[in-house]
This record gives C-alpha cells, structure tokens and sequence, in this order.
C-alpha cells in the first residue's frame, strides 16, 4: 500500500523549476497529446501534468498523492508537446525525473518477490542481450509448439497478443564490420535489445543500405541496451550506466557516426548529454557522442544512393514513430526516402504523428489507454487502404501489427529501410532476369 505522505521532491533528479516554470499554459500542447485527446481531461494533459509537477515541488500534494502517480504513469512521454510548445519546455525532462522520484519513494514498500521481478526485467532481460536471447528462443518455442494458448487465456492474454513472431535467427553484436568501397566513412549499428531478436531482417537491410550510400559498418561487441526503458521507468541511474557502456563502445570503435533504426533507442543516445549533466567526468563525452548519433533515415536521405533502385508498387501509408517525429524532430527524411522507391504510392493518414500506444512498455503497464490508441491508430491506417505501413521503430511496428491482426485486416508494416532494401534487391533480380 503506497503512502501518500511523503511531499515534495528530495535527492537527485529533481524536476527542474526552471522547466516547469517555462510553462505559460497556452494550452497550444493539448491538441497533440494522444492521452488528452482520448479524455479530455486537464490533468491527462502536458499542461494539466506539469502544474501537479509543480504542485508537488511547492509542497501543495503529496508525491505519492494517487491522482500525481496515476498522471505520471498515464503520460506515455512522447513528446508530442515538446515539438509543439512555443516557450520550448522541455516536459520529458520532468516527467522522467518526476518518476525517479516516485520509483525512490515506492521502492521499499514492493514486496520481495515484485522487486526481484522487476530487477529481473530492467537488469538482466533488456540490458543484457545473452538473456534477451535465451528469452526469445523459449518464446519461440513457445509459438511453435502452440503452448502460447495458455498465456491467451491466463493474465499474459495481453503480452501475448504484443509478441512478435520470432524468427529462425537473430542478428547478434559480435565485432563484424562490413566493407563498402568506396568507403567514405565508418558507420556503428545500434543493435539494441529487441530488435536484435525480434527484426534481425532490419538491421541486415540496414548494413546493405548503408554501404550502398558508400559507409563501412561495424558491429562492436561492447554496446547495449540504450537505457530508454529505465529512464522511462524511473532508473536513472542505471540508465546512465548503460549510457556510459555505449559511450565507451562508440570510442573505441573508431567509427564516424552511431546510426539507429530504432526511433526510441535513438532519441535515449541523443540526449545522453542531459542523462549525464551532472557527472563532470562524463558529461562532455557524453555531448559528443550524441553529437554523433544518427537515425538511419537522416544519414541515407543525406548521401548520395546508389541509382539502381527497382520498383514496389504497392499504396503505402508512413506511421511516425513518437521519438523520431517528435523527440529527434526528424519527419521529411523518411518520407523522401519512400519517394525515391519507383512504383511507391505514399498516403497519408491522419494523426499519423500521434502515437499508437507503444511507448516502451506503455502497452503492458497501461492497456487500457494503450488499447485505445492502438484502436485510433489502426483505424487511420485502414481508412488509406494501404497495402503497406511504413515506420521506423520496433515498437511501433509491433502494436500496429497486433492491432491489425486484431481486426483481421492483411496490412504489413515494414521498416522504412526494408522496403528501400527489397526496392534495390527487387533491381538486381529484374536486371538477372534480362
């Protein structure tokens, strides 16, 4: 039972006031917040969140008042309100101290067995790509033999219905660096931690693409998770020591720029600098790594590609991941990259920047608000009969996909970087055939 009688903030990572003052509640936020948008509510909105953050810094509530908890956990962080805000508040800031904060106070009160799991989950499955691994191979398993009816119907119905289809192989970090010549650069792939299992597809097509704009790749062994979920999640500290592992792989690699295929890997590596402010040591390595950080669709849409490129003909519609659109602000580069494929219908939809109700793990610890965002998102994608969604992050693409699936429509989604991929291979296998 949470206790809510400790007030205001206390330690590290104190929400700044200097942020949260920055607010001059316009409200110009609240048309782009999906969880705003779904209630209507002030409080389930960015201007509503940040006066409780206040509210809760000034000593007026509790930090562990229900309805602070409720909003900080309700807010899938976005950052739609970010791109939007005139005064530039930078509210994920907040948001992810205010549940550091919150994880401290509400820490000891877990029962052993709820700590332990929890421990397990953020220590050892997602930053540690060996247990990533054997946790895959068991689901795998587990879809194959068709024992998965049993989590249909227990209380894992929902995780479930989320898992992605795991494939005969994975794409494993182990040093492998791939030659492009003319080589103009050396580029490090971000493997992460569920990508690597669950879209291996992706980061091979990843590799092709990038050494046709003229980049060698290398795949330091040393990287790993980029510690987006334990920020998210209130672990700030153990995000900064993922970040500070990445940081050091990234050095000694040798290479010019970190690429990433994932929007919300890439949007925790690019802000490592802020992770890490208050750690002299780091901070200025910090800096320049994420100087150095680059989405996979900034770098092609910026190099000169390989003209041979052959035809999808096929209607696409480009669903925004919320971190690459709104958190790295980085929106035209894909769809210019989806331009060039020849054949390549592209529809938009609409809202196809508000997010879909992935989040990280949005879609398990809040269901229910992520159910209806997945319901609003899908139904957008269906009113552009696309054959084909596009997008450019691993949670995206998987609850769109349970959403379709769901609803019995035959849409694929594909990375933005697959369908550049199989335009090339789709060249080289007309050109065989003449």
């Amino acid at each position: 039972m949470i206790e809510a009688s400790q007030p205001g903030f206390s330690g590290a990572d104190i929400p700044s006031a200097a942020v949260y003052d920055a607010c001059v509640r316009c409200g110009l936020c609240l048309p782009t917040c999906p969880t705003y948008l779904e209630t209507m509510t002030e409080t389930s909105g960015p201007r509503g969140r940040i006066s409780l953050i206040k509210a809760v810094a000034e000593g007026e509530l509790p930090l562990l008042s229900p309805g602070f908890v409720e909003q900080m956990s309700e807010c899938l962080d976005c950052r739609a309100c970010e791109a939007a805000c005139p005064s530039g508040v930078r509210y994920g800031s907040l948001l992810e101290r205010s549940r550091s904060q919150i994880e401290t106070a509400v820490a000891p009160t877990r029962s052993a067995p709820q700590g332990a799991l929890r421990r397990f989950a953020l220590r050892t499955l997602f930053s540690n790509p060996a247990t990533m691994r054997l946790a895959a191979k068991l689901l795998r398993w587990a879809q194959r033999s068709g024992v998965m009816w049993i989590a249909e119907r227990t209380g894992f119905k929902d995780a479930a219905a989320l898992a992605p289809r795991i494939p005969n192989r994975f794409f494993v970090a182990n040093g492998q660096r791939f030659e492009a010549q003319p080589s103009l650069g050396v580029a490090f792939l971000h493997t992460g931690c569920v990508m690597h299992v669950a879209f291996p597809n992706v980061h091979e097509a990843s590799i092709r693409m990038l050494r046709r704009a003229g980049l060698t790749v290398t795949v330091p062994r040393a990287q790993g998770c980029c510690g987006a979920i334990a920020v998210h999640t209130g672990q700030m500290e153990f995000g900064r020591e993922l970040a500070k592992r990445n940081i050091e792989a990234f050095e000694r690699s040798g290479a010019d720029v970190y690429v990433v295929n994932a929007a919300g890997c890439g949007s925790a590596l690019k802000e490592y600098g802020d992770l890490l402010a208050g750690d002299p040591q780091w901070h200025e390595r910090a800096e320049r790594f994420s100087s150095r950080v680059r989405d996979i669709t900034e770098v092609l849409d910026a190099m000169q590609l390989d003209s041979h490129i052959g035809r999808i003909d096929a209607l696409v519609t480009y669903q925004e991941p919320c971190h690459l659109v709104h958190a790295q602000r980085v929106s035209a580069a894909p769809r210019r990259l989806l331009a060039q494929i020849p054949g390549l219908t592209l529809r938009e939809m609409d809202e196809s920047a508000v997010c879909c109700g992935s989040a990280g793990i949005y879609n398990l610890t809040q269901p229910e608000m992520a159910g209806r965002l997945q319901r609003r998102k899908v139904g957008h994608i269906v009113e552009t009969a696309a054959t084909i969604v596009a997008t450019a992050n691993p949670g995206c693409a998987l609850q769109v996909m349970a959403g379709l699936r769901e609803r019995g429509d035959d849409v694929r989604v594909a990375h933005v970087v697959e369908l550049l991929d199989e335009a090339y291979a789709n060249y080289n296998a007309a050109a065989t055939r003449a």
